[in-house]
């Protein structure tokens, strides 16, 4: 291999979902709504928050940055992945390609351990309650959320000097509607099937293993809440069980995809689309559906809203 020369590729030819030009078409308008539907209703969740004082605590903090980083998730590919569906040739710059993987493990990886602070601040208020105040300060709170971001960028620049320095000189098609690193690395010159599994295995093993931990700390979360059954339980599980639900859909596809890489079976690009479009759709309805006090937030907000529009439309004039 010294000595060999290899003229970079220019470009990367995305495969998509499907080459049906019905079905492309249907993908255009069910992905576009979801899009849409995911960007109002995460913006939503960040108004209500910001602009309620009521909800102006740890978790809803954390649910915040939560919403910020679906709306990041949701945007990183799919925007392009809906106009290839317009388009018969689909392409992205060798440059495109790695910036994908760049947000791509930025996003996922700060999400990875901003649930799991979501899962401690549950820990923490449930089982700790009297401390709860002291050990979730604002300073902690923020701390938690620059830790997440930090993580995540240190994750992603692990993963790209791995794959920066690889050969891309021939083949270029990637078989799926974003870049992923399973999928790139396998069009390098050179055989990297041994470090590329140890590399891509690892990401599969820390989502493997931050998926436990939070599995472990919900289970002693709602063994301490059966323990100590109260008036507050109900709206506790209910909190809890949301937590839980957006966990399993957030991990479930990203350790499968990443624990046995290096497979094209279908199911891969399904588990894709789940974790960059679903998830990021779902989170919000599952937050404002399980949650008695945002499902109020949001009513009042929407609610002065349309005060405001009916009194700037037909303003009251004052009695001469």
């Amino acid at each position: 291999m010294e000595g060999t020369n290899y003229s970079r590729v220019s470009e990367f030819v995305l495969l998509g979902l499907t080459d049906s030009p019905e079905l492309q078409a249907f993908f255009f308008v069910v992905f576009s709504i979801f899009y849409v539907i995911t960007i109002l209703g995460n913006c939503l969740i960040l108004v209500t928050i910001v602009s309620t004082p009521q909800l102006h605590s740890p978790m809803y903090f954390l649910l915040g940055n939560l919403s910020f980083i679906d709306i990041c998730l949701s945007s990183f590919a799919t925007p392009k992945m809906i106009m290839d569906f317009l388009t018969h040739h689909k392409t992205i710059s060798f440059e495109g390609c790695i910036s994908q993987i760049f947000f791509l493990h930025l996003f996922t990886g700060t999400e990875i351990v901003l649930l799991i602070s979501m899962s401690f601040d549950r820990y923490i208020a449930i089982c700790k309650p009297l401390r709860y105040s002291k050990i979730m300060s604002q300073h902690v709170c923020l701390g938690l959320v620059i830790i997440s971001w930090t993580v995540g960028f240190l994750h992603t620049m692990s993963q790209l000097a791995f794959t920066l320095y690889l050969p891309f000189c021939g083949p270029n098609v990637v078989d799926s509607f974003f870049c992923d690193l399973p999928l790139v690395i396998q069009l390098a010159c050179i055989d990297i099937y041994v470090l590329g599994l140890f590399m891509i295995s690892t990401s599969g093993m820390i989502a493997l293993v931050s998926f436990l931990l939070l599995l472990t700390s919900y289970i002693i979360v709602l063994v301490t809440i059966k323990k100590h059954s109260s008036s507050g339980s109900p709206k506790a599980l209910s909190t809890c069980t949301a937590h839980f639900i957006v966990v399993f859909m957030f991990f479930g596809p990203c350790i499968f995809i990443y624990v046995w890489p290096f497979t094209n079976f279908l199911v891969d690009k399904i588990l894709s689309v789940f974790y960059t479009i679903f998830t990021p759709f779902l989170n919000p309805l599952i937050y404002t559906l399980r949650n008695q006090e945002v499902k109020a937030a949001v009513r009042k907000m929407i609610n002065q809203y349309i005060s405001f529009r009916k009194t700037a439309q037909f303003p009251r004039y004052p009695v001469q």
